[in-house]
């Protein structure tokens, strides 16, 4: 406990790092707030319906990568998701058109121009997903709640969504430049954690109410525990390939032979699969769950979300993605050319293509088994469901939900981390280095 609170101390003391987590949390703070500002022409009162449809299903997803927002018509309800899927989009073009390949390979010029790039697209998908909001709540809440009607509201509605989310993604962005961790994920996290609470609290009273007891209850948490340390394990995890340096003779003597390593890791691809497979799998929901036609197979195979084919896809998605994201995000042929620069090779391996060869299957094996572990733990609460576990806290036994909570939480922490560790003080766990998404470092 003196270790903690000495920790928390040296947090504090690092002028830089202590302004870092303030600006952040001021930033959460003003994001949670804009979630009780509803638009304007709706009376808040009477937003019972809406709230009772986004208790559950593919709708309480969407509420929750909201924080709220989505369920009390909010200037945020369209959240940060658009912006994701407007990433998704441009990332996927980044491998299919020569442009934005070029616009790759620019540096820092070029990130600029795709950062644009998403932005506009991002105003482009919010301008198709405010109306279709806005119907939902023509049909879900009744006529008393419009305190204005007509084309002015309609289209000034349309406007503060898409400003709502823009700002959240300008919220976003100055996190991740002035704040603590990836501003992004921080605010999608907030969200998740904040329903935390209520929903552990409403499991507790209906296990008291109901069937099992107190004993069903811990026997929950328990399993929930055994599920985050797995998930913990999932992001964190390595396979080390060892690289023999070349041994350098220079005339009778002998230089080098120190044995290092490659850190590859099972799931390189960290949470985005799984919130790329998201994205993709409210697309339906967009486009059909909004409109009058909520009855065809469609729109109800992809709006159950603890349904078979929901989450067949939603699997296949995530393996797909993970390969995906895993090859964009490391270049055989890059780390190949860097050992032959330094004067390393992997034994038994020539350099050159050789090596970016088996450095590319070596990546194909882990990430085939880190892939699969990551569409079951998205599945889990289908399985919590299943067995009598509510939805609402089910959602927290796996999923984006758990999977977004445990990797930006480690991401955060190896960041303090770091700035601990550069003013020489103790970091925070003294058995090692905490790892986050971005892997460990070399050992």
């Amino acid at each position: 406990m003196k270790a903690l609170i000495d920790t928390i101390k040296n947090i504090f003391k690092i002028e830089d790092l202590r302004s870092r987590i303030l600006y952040t949390l001021g930033m959460l703070l003003i994001y949670r707030l804009g979630k009780y500002i509803s638009l304007p022409g709706i009376d808040p009162s009477q937003l019972g319906q809406l709230k009772a449809q986004t208790s559950s299903g593919i709708m309480n997803l969407l509420d929750m990568f909201s924080g709220g927002a989505f369920s009390t018509a909010s200037i945020f309800a369209l959240g940060i998701m658009p912006y994701i899927s407007a990433s998704i989009v441009v990332q996927l073009l980044g491998i299919a058109v020569p442009y934005f390949q070029r616009l790759q390979r620019e540096g820092e010029s070029g990130r600029r121009k795709i950062n644009q790039i998403t932005r506009y697209l991002t105003v482009a998908i919010l301008l198709l997903q405010a109306p279709s909001y806005l119907a939902n709540l023509h049909a879900q809440l009744p006529d008393t709640a419009f305190v204005m009607k007509g084309l002015f509201f309609s289209i000034s509605s349309i406007i503060i969504l898409t400003t709502g989310t823009m700002f959240v993604m300008w919220m976003g962005e100055r996190i991740t430049d002035k704040g603590i961790g990836n501003g992004i994920s921080l605010l999608i996290m907030i969200g998740i954690i904040a329903r935390l609470p209520f929903a552990t609290v409403a499991e507790f009273g209906s296990r008291l109410n109901g069937s099992g007891g107190l004993v069903a209850f811990l026997a929950e948490i328990v399993f929930l525990f055994v599920v985050v340390l797995a998930t913990i394990l999932l992001v964190q995890g390595t396979r080390r390939v060892p690289v023999q340096y070349a041994k350098r003779i220079i005339g009778n003597k002998q230089y080098g032979g120190v044995r290092q390593y490659i850190p590859l890791k099972v799931n390189a691809a960290g949470v985005m699969p799984i919130i790329f497979a998201q994205a993709i799998m409210m697309l339906p929901i967009m486009l059909i769950g909004y409109t009058s036609d909520q009855s065809s197979t469609l729109a109800v195979a992809f709006s159950n979300m603890y349904g078979f084919w929901y989450n067949i896809t939603m699997s296949v998605l995530i393996i797909v993605f993970t390969y995906f994201y895993t090859a964009i995000t490391i270049n055989p042929n890059q780390m190949a050319e860097d050992l032959k620069k330094n004067g390393g090779f992997i034994p038994g391996v020539k350099p050159g293509r050789k090596t970016a060869e088996f450095l590319d299957m070596v990546m194909s094996r882990i990430t085939l088994p880190g892939s699969f572990f990551l569409a079951m733990v998205a599945a889990l609460p289908t399985l919590a469901v299943n067995i009598g576990i509510s939805g609402q806290f089910a959602g927290f036994y796996g999923g984006t939900s758990l999977l977004i909570m445990v990797g930006v939480i480690l991401d955060t922490l190896q960041q303090i981390e770091s700035h601990l560790l550069m003013r020489h003080y103790d970091g925070l766990m003294k058995s090692g280095r905490i790892k986050g998404r971005a892997g460990a470092a070399a050992m």
